[in-house]
Parts: C-alpha cells; sequence; structure tokens
C-alpha cells in the first residue's frame, strides 16, 4: 500500500483525483528534483498512484463505487496505492507519525473492521498511518469507525467526515455517532450531539490557477468517460492552455478527438503527446491504430514497433502488429509475433485468435510444402 521510504529515482507517480492540503505543480517540481516523474493520470508506465482527497471533499465528488473500482484495478495492475498524506510523507513534506508496530492483520482482528474498509480508509487517511504498521491510535480510530459501519454508516461517509474534522488524532478521545440532528443521516457526529465534523477545515495552498486545472481535468475524465467527445476534447484542451506540457492531456485529447471522427486532429494531439514524452508507449500505439484505420501501413508499422521497443511487457501491440504482417503476406513474422503474443497473454479471447492464427499459417505452409 505504501511506496517505501522516499522517492525512488525514476519512479512514474501517477495522481487520480486532486490534492487538497498540497498543490500539484509544487508537488511535481519536488518530485523532478529527486529524478523521478508525477502525472495526472495514470498509464503503462505510472510505478505508484496516489489517490487525491478532492475525489471525497470538492463538489465534484466521485462515487464510491467507483473510487472502489478504481483503486482495486490499479492495485490489482502492480501498482503502489498511496494516500494524499502518504505521499507528502515520502517527500518529507510531512512529519511522520510515531513509533507504530500493529500490523494490517492485526488491525483487522482486534477492530473488526474488513480488510477492504481499512484500505480505503488508510488510502483517504482516516487514520494517523496511511498504511501499516499502524500505531494504538488507529487501533482506537479502527473500531469506533467499526462501530459506525455497523451502525450503517460506509467507508466514504466516515472518510468524508475525517477530513471535515481537523487532524485526525483528535478524534481518538472523542465519541462518534452516525446521524444528525440536522436531517442528514450520513453525518459523523461528536458525542454532545450536536458538533458535525463538518465544514472544510483543511488547509488550502493551491493557487486558484491549480484549482481550476484539477476541476477542469476532472470535468474532462467525466466528459470523456461519458462519451461526451467533443466536451472533453475542449476541456482537455483548456487544460493544456495551462498546462502546455502535460503529455497525457494531450493523449486524453486525441482519443477523444479520435472518437469523435476528427482524424487529422487526433493524430496531431498524438504526435504532441509523444514529443512531450517520447516514452508514452500508448501514444505511439493509438496513433499506429489511427494510422492502420487510415490505410497508412507503413506508418503503422513504424509506430507498432517503437510501442513493442518502448515496453516489451505490452501484449496489445505485439497482436496488431501481428494481425498487420498477416494482411500483408508476411505470414512468418506474423507467426512469430503471435508465438510471442502468447508469451504475454496466453488467457484472455486476443490469445486464442492467436492460436488459430498460428494454426492457419503452420496449415498453410504444409500445404505449399505439400
Amino acid at each position: 500500500m505504501t511506496g517505501g521510504p522516499g522517492i525512488v529515482p525514476g519512479a512514474v507517480f501517477g495522481v487520480v483525483g486532486a490534492f487538497v492540503a498540497f498543490p500539484l505543480r509544487l508537488a511535481a517540481r519536488e518530485v523532478e528534483r529527486r529524478h523521478a516523474e508525477l502525472r495526472r493520470g495514470v498509464t503503462r508506465r505510472t510505478t505508484h498512484v496516489m489517490f487525491g482527497s478532492a475525489l471525497l471533499v470538492k463538489p465534484t465528488k466521485t462515487d464510491d463505487a467507483e473510487i472502489e473500482r478504481r483503486a482495486k484495478a490499479e492495485r490489482d495492475a502492480g501498482r503502489a496505492l498511496i494516500s494524499e498524506n502518504g505521499f507528502l510523507r515520502l517527500l518529507g513534506l510531512m512529519k511522520v507519525p510515531e513509533a507504530s508496530s500493529l500490523s494490517r492483520q492485526s488491525l483487522i482482528d482486534q477492530s473488526r473492521l474488513t480488510g477492504d474498509d481499512l484500505d480505503m480508509l488508510s488510502l483517504f487517511d482516516a487514520f494517523e498511518h496511511d498504511a501499516e504498521p499502524y500505531s494504538f491510535r488507529d487501533l482506537i480510530l479502527a473500531r469506533k469507525y467499526a462501530g459506525l459501519i455497523a451502525s450503517g454508516a460506509t467507508w466514504g461517509a466516515i472518510a468524508r467526515s475525517v477530513h471535515r474534522s481537523g487532524p485526525v488524532a483528535s478524534l481518538t478521545a472523542k465519541s462518534l455517532n452516525l446521524g444528525s440532528q440536522h436531517g442528514r443521516p450520513d453525518a459523523i457526529y461528536l458525542d454532545d450531539g450536536m458538533s458535525e465534523l463538518d465544514g472544510q477545515l483543511l488547509f488550502d495552498l493551491g493557487s486558484p490557477e491549480d484549482d481550476t486545472l484539477e476541476e477542469l481535468f476532472a470535468e474532462a475524465e467525466a466528459a470523456e468517460e461519458g462519451g461526451r467527445h467533443d466536451d472533453a476534447a475542449a476541456l482537455y484542451q483548456r487544460c493544456l492552455a495551462i498546462d502546455p506540457k502535460d503529455a497525457i492531456a494531450a493523449f486524453n485529447r486525441a482519443n477523444c478527438l479520435r472518437g469523435a471522427g476528427r482524424v487529422a486532429d487526433a493524430a496531431h494531439d498524438y504526435a504532441r503527446a509523444i514529443k512531450l514524452d517520447p516514452g508514452f508507449v500508448e501514444a505511439w500505439f493509438n496513433l499506429a491504430g489511427l494510422m492502420s484505420d487510415e490505410g497508412k501501413v507503413a506508418s503503422a508499422r513504424r509506430h507498432l514497433q517503437k510501442a513493442i521497443a518502448l515496453d516489451k511487457a505490452y501484449a496489445d501491440p505485439v497482436f496488431n502488429l501481428a494481425r498487420l504482417e498477416f494482411d500483408a503476406g508476411n505470414l512468418n513474422e506474423a507467426r512469430r509475433l503471435w508465438v510471442r503474443y502468447l508469451e504475454l497473454d496466453a488467457e484472455s479471447e486476443w490469445a486464442r485468435l492467436a492460436q488459430k492464427g498460428i494454426q492457419f499459417v503452420d496449415l498453410h505452409m504444409a500445404r505449399t510444402a505439400g
């Protein structure tokens, strides 16, 4: 769950959502100083993913189920998940809490929180520590949270309330209850029955420009996910006007333009993303697909070969290059690539297609030899 004791040179940090307590541009500068990278969004090169608190507390907050889905997807992809505070600790910009010794399993056993709830609450800094080893204060909080969940609260409601409460350690000495005297059944309140954990008490060190950019990017992602390609492309363009060096915004805009049928503009923005980040393997791959759709086989081949050279574990360009070579009549090369694809992916529907392709080539060669 954590990224280790410090920033590792060469690491690539991706951000999902926006930071609340610290402006992203300053974090990016500090990460770059340590010879690593920080980008909005996630690509194949991303090694660590930070989940910004704005997913919970901004007006455009994300649905809890969607946050859970995204966290699981990133974890399953082998990326380290880091909370906002955990990331600031990696940078040395936030004090590390007192010594701790409780393991994740010990906290689960002693608090009766589920592992999933513990992980999500940790990811959004509802404890002193963002990962194991946890402290005794964390155990006290975990027991309180387990009681709230047993009463019908969700991890998301708890995390939002905690973020509005100020220092999390201050909650250890207070009784937390579910409900509200103001008609809000999901609010968490203190033992006096009146003091709801509400009101934005977090430090806001960001400039209006930071807020605008993060909110624009989130709005663009939502429009893209909703299939509103033209709207999303316009929003990503506004992001690029603020930060012209954002390769992911250029790449996302290219995808939206392609979805809207604006092929020439899409090709331009894929090329822009590649110029900003020559190692952006997805941009090479998607540009190859665009070239293939346009019948520009030689260009598609070059871009697929580049994608494969950049990321030898990326199966998709291997499959597409095999299919391109097959269509061009280069059967031996197609077979070689399909064999390579099966080394990377032996289970999917595409793997079955690769197997059929190999069988077809073998049968054709046998007939030709006969």
